[in-house]
């Protein structure tokens, strides 16, 4: 596999953990209007303090980025092992 075809583990785990934490921030900031509040409840069980308020979800946004940033790395080894 040429360096063109290697999906680059870092960079990618970057990408999708800021993506995924603008997601989640967008969410908890909405969420204090009334919408998506049983989004933010499901995944405040798995991020501790996340919630709807400025502060929850900013825990959120730090939260969603590691999760989103392991999940990438972790795709990104994937994708070279099998591409091999």
């Amino acid at each position: 596999m040429d360096a063109m075809n290697k999906c680059q583990p870092l960079p990618l785990g970057i990408a999708i953990g800021v993506l995924w934490a603008i997601y989640v921030f967008s969410v908890g900031i909405t969420a204090m209007f009334g919408w998506g509040v049983a989004l933010v409840e499901t995944l405040a069980s798995l991020y501790i303090g996340y919630g709807a308020s400025i502060v929850g979800a900013i825990i959120g946004a730090i939260w969603a980025f590691v999760d989103g940033f392991v999940a990438g790395v972790v795709i990104a080894w994937i994708y070279n092992a099998l591409a091999k």
